[in-house]
């Protein structure tokens, strides 16, 4: 029988985000999809700054900004005009080096592959999970390749549910899926075309209560549709074809269309799972939680709840924590999520309300209020930290504790740049580390040295203070870079007590 310390039934983003973590950290895993091939369109566009971030501990970040394509301002239009456009510009330069980033799905898709086949491990393609069984120490997993008789038996710590929203998973461990259908049916086309509205930026139409945006691709024409369809059309969504909808785009938007490379139309649903994990089974991605497209949250968080759970997967297999902080997965995550489905389910509602009402807010109300608000910055803040997820916090959950300045356990750890000592740049490991802002003292450096924790300290300086830091504090970072213990004072014996409270070890050396 074949054993893996971890078992990938999806092999998404998610999953092979996932399995990538896993892998850099030693640990065996198998990832199994139904699929022969991996995706070939680019159903996801989205890279949002906070993943941007997290992708520098996989040194992925470059090759994808090298990929991608920057969105440097959006652009509403109203009867057929280009309205208001509002730049990017310097948008939340103090919070992120990364501002709005399109990708598109299937490219990320070969990437993640290609850097996971590089650490030995690939994909099994056309394999199906049937059935599994939790014993309560492990799973039994019952798997055959599609086409074929013959199951496979194989065993595995841990299973990893990133099989979408039909998941298995979810079926089998019985958490339900409470939610709802949007009455709209989606659209998505890629397409190469001309006119305005291909000009590298990202273009809204307001007009009417059909959601209409168009996506800017890498590439000169290359750009993502996406529309909604409510009337008699949206009775039948799998006879529509792109002639069926693309008049509003070819007309109000003035859209010359050369070649569409992808159609598809969809149902949306908003929903999100009872729980995240039971057991020695976990969802993550789609399988635990879908919603409205509006924003480009779908996929970047559920690549946050593959990272959120790599690290923790790891410290129970090494025996570095004890089996009860895998529960700070789901509280941390199924929060997020829950916030999340209820912010884009609201902000999708008003965009598509129908009614005089709904109309004269967006053509005339939107135009004119959403470029003042970003004319200031704590109004700019606020909207880039929520989409971009760089605001996600888990302040309640058991391994956050303390604040020092206005930092608190279970913030993002800030962004701080100063010339020469970038403190993201201290952040690759995937590892429990240290950061004091000023000076570190003899007995801290001592105690890291002693248990193997990475320390850094950066000379003090405004900026500091400016990103929320307090001088001569200690914060104590978890191996997703999330702030765990906050302390306004150096002392080693807070970071013993840490650990210790929470049953937790650190490697014998530095990494």
């Amino acid at each position: 029988m074949r054993r893996s310390d971890v078992l990938i039934a999806g092999a998404g983003p998610t999953g092979l985000v996932l399995a990538l973590w896993l892998t850099k950290q030693g640990v065996n895993v198998r990832i199994i999809d139904k699929t022969a091939e991996p995706g070939t369109t680019s159903r996801a566009v989205a890279v949002q700054a906070r993943i941007l971030e997290l992708y520098h501990q996989l040194d992925l970040t470059e090759e994808v900004l090298a990929q991608g394509h920057k969105v440097p301002a959006v652009n509403l239009w109203v009867q057929g005009r280009k309205q208001t456009r509002i730049s990017f510009e310097n948008l939340a330069a103090d919070l992120t080096a990364y501002g709005p980033f399109t990708y598109a799905q299937d490219q990320h898709e070969r990437l993640l592959i290609q850097r996971l086949e590089a650490l030995g491990v690939a994909v099994e393609r056309k394999t199906e999970l049937l059935r599994f069984e939790d014993t309560g120490g492990h799973v039994n997993a019952v798997l055959r390749r599609l086409g074929e008789q013959e199951e496979e038996t194989c065993e595995a710590r841990y299973l990893a549910g990133c099989d979408g929203a039909h998941s298995i998973v979810r079926q089998m461990i019985g958490t339900g899926f409470p939610g709802g259908t949007y009455q709209q049916v989606f659209y998505v086309a890629d397409v190469i075309a001309t006119g305005p509205a291909f000009d590298g930026e990202l273009h809204v139409d307001l007009d009417e209560a059909d959601f209409l945006a168009i996506f800017p691709l890498k590439g000169e024409g290359h750009a993502r549709l996406i529309g909604t369809v409510r009337d008699e059309r949206a009775e039948h969504p799998e006879t529509l074809t792109f002639e069926d909808v693309s008049s509003r785009a070819i007309q109000n938007m003035h859209v010359a269309v050369r070649q569409v490379s992808w159609f598809s139309t969809y149902h949306v649903h908003h929903r999100v799972t009872e729980h995240f994990r039971k057991g020695s089974c976990f969802l993550l991605g789609d399988a635990a939680h879908i919603h409205s497209p509006a924003g480009g949250q779908g996929m970047n968080t559920g690549i946050g709840d593959a990272i959120n759970l790599a690290w923790k997967l790891k410290a129970v297999l090494a025996g570095q924590a004890p089996d009860q902080i895998l529960d700070t997965y789901e509280t941390e995550r199924r929060a997020f999520a829950r916030k999340l489905v209820a912010t884009t389910d609201k902000a999708f509602s008003l965009a598509t309300a129908e009614g005089r009402i709904a109309d004269f807010i967006r053509t005339r109300l939107a135009p004119l209020i959403v470029p003042t608000l970003f004319k200031f910055e704590a109004a700019r803040d606020y909207m880039f930290s929520a989409v971009s997820q760089v605001v996600i916090a888990y302040h309640d959950s058991a391994i956050s504790e303390g604040r020092a300045g206005s930092i608190k356990g279970g913030d993002r750890f800030p962004w701080a740049p100063v010339p020469g000592a970038d403190n993201f740049e201290t952040l690759r490991p995937i590892a429990w580390q240290v950061h004091v802002y000023g000076t570190s003292s003899a007995a801290l450096n001592d105690w890291c040295q002693r248990h193997g924790l990475l320390l850094h300290a950066f000379a003090w300086q405004e900026a500091y203070a400016k990103a929320g830091f307090m001088r001569d504090a200690m914060y104590l970072l978890r191996p997703d870079t999330y702030v765990a213990l906050a302390a306004p004072q150096q002392d080693p014996e807070a970071l013993g007590r840490y650990f210790t409270a929470r049953a937790l070890s650190l490697p014998a050396s530095v990494p």
